[in-house]
Formats: C-alpha cells, structure tokens, sequence
C-alpha cells in the first residue's frame, strides 16, 4: 500500500463544467448540457458546504471502512476513513494539505501527488465559472463506444499540469467515467479509471452516489455514498491541521 492514499473522488462532486468558455460550439452545448443535468448554474452556486457519508471498499488490500467527506466552498475539504479503530485523514484547509502516514499512523504535511491531488479536488464546485482564474482548460476530443453509447469525451487540464479525461454519458449529460495517468514511486505508471454512477438528486443537485476505481485494470476501491447534507454551516477548524 502506498505510504499515504489518495481518495480522490473528483465525480462526486461532478466538474461544475461551464458553458461560455471561448471554445468551439460542440464543446459549449455539451457543457451547459453537463451543467443543467447537474442541477444547473444556480443550485451550483447554492452549495456553501457538503457533507458526504459512505462506506469505502478496496478489495486488493482487504480493507473496508467508514467514509466521511466535508467539503467546505471554496477550498477546503477532508475525507475521512476509519479502518479497522484507526481513522486515516487526507485535507487541505485552504494552505496546507495534510493527512495521515499510513507507515506510522501520525498526522503530518502531505507533499507531491498527494498534496496535488487534494489541492485540486478541494477548488470551488463552481471554479469553471472563471476557468482562467484557476488555471483549468477544456478540449472536446470527440466521441468513443462505451457500453453500447457514444460518451462524449472532455479533456481537463489544471493549472499544475495534471489531465482528466471525462467521459459523458450522452443521454444523461453526467459524467459516466473518468481517466487519469499518474506517476507513483513503487509501481511506476497508474491508469486510474473512476466509474460513476447511482446519480441521484439531493436538494436539486445531482451527486453519484457509487464510484468504482480501477487502477492499470484492476479494481482498486469503491466509494458507496448513503447520505448527502448540504450547507449545514461546516466550520474552518475541522479542516485545520491535527
């Protein structure tokens, strides 16, 4: 296992993709399209903070365990999972990602992929809305046959660099799957795959309530969500560093 995890659920949350953003007209369709399936732009704006609360599976390692993810607008966030009485933290309170050493158990300062990793995850739900500001860019790459329906296919790029490619569903207009390539020290090159899906509506936004991670092709986690809350006041201390 590696010596701290990511639990990056960028689907959860879906990309708040928005229209209007100088690209070409197949690409702007699909995003406003990609907005209004999520809820649409007001109900977007709406979300002050998240609150996520689930179960996380990973097969591989044998592990199963309680999830928690607070997500507080516009950049802070933290996924917590307690594994067998242990509890393993990942966060970013805005300045400084932290989490836990899964070698010693303490708490201490993420750097690297991890520290990126929830840097981005923790950018406002609605940072598309001002791409240029956070350094995020969208290419339409087209369409590819997956399970019998043509996906559209986006690609993000984020201001340190990093790439996701999103797959739409095209009759629902929600994120169907999501691929990225990563570097890790042990194992060299990661394809990573996220499959969402279980959308449902909470309070007017549409969240995947199952997400499937594959890594190089075998399946790595699931993340099954129970419960949504939405803007219930979360305080800036509990994303503060332990």
């Amino acid at each position: 296992m590696r010596r701290n995890f990511s639990l990056s659920i960028l689907c959860i949350f879906g990309l708040a993709l928005m229209a209007n953003l100088g690209l070409g007209q197949t690409t702007q369709e699909i995003l406003t399209k990609m907005v209004e399936a999520q809820g649409g732009e007001k109900v977007l704006e709406s979300i002050k903070d998240m609150t996520l609360s689930g179960n996380l599976e990973m097969p591989q390692q044998g592990i199963t365990g309680a999830l928690t993810v607070l997500k507080k607008e516009p950049d802070k966030r933290l996924v917590n999972v307690e594994i067998q009485g242990f509890i393993v933290v990942q966060a970013y309170d805005g300045q400084t990602a932290w989490g836990t050493n899964m070698e010693t158990f303490a708490t201490e300062v993420l750097s690297g992929e991890d520290a990126a990793s929830i840097r981005r995850d923790s950018l406002p739900i609605v940072s598309s809305l001002n791409p240029k500001k956070y350094g995020i860019s969208y290419v339409y790459k087209g369409q590819e046959r997956i399970d019998s329906r043509d996906c559209f296919i986006i690609e993000v790029s984020y201001a340190d660099g990093f790439k996701a490619t999103v797959y739409v569903d095209p009759i629902t207009y929600l994120p169907f799957k999501t691929k990225t390539r990563t570097t890790d020290p042990l194992l060299g090159d990661v394809e990573t795959e996220q499959i969402s899906s279980d959308y449902k509506k909470v309070n007017g936004m549409t969240i995947a309530h199952s997400i499937i991670t594959y890594s190089n092709g075998q399946e790595y986690s699931k993340i099954t969500i129970s419960k949504v809350s939405l803007n219930t006041g979360l305080d800036d201390s509990l994303f503060s560093m332990k």
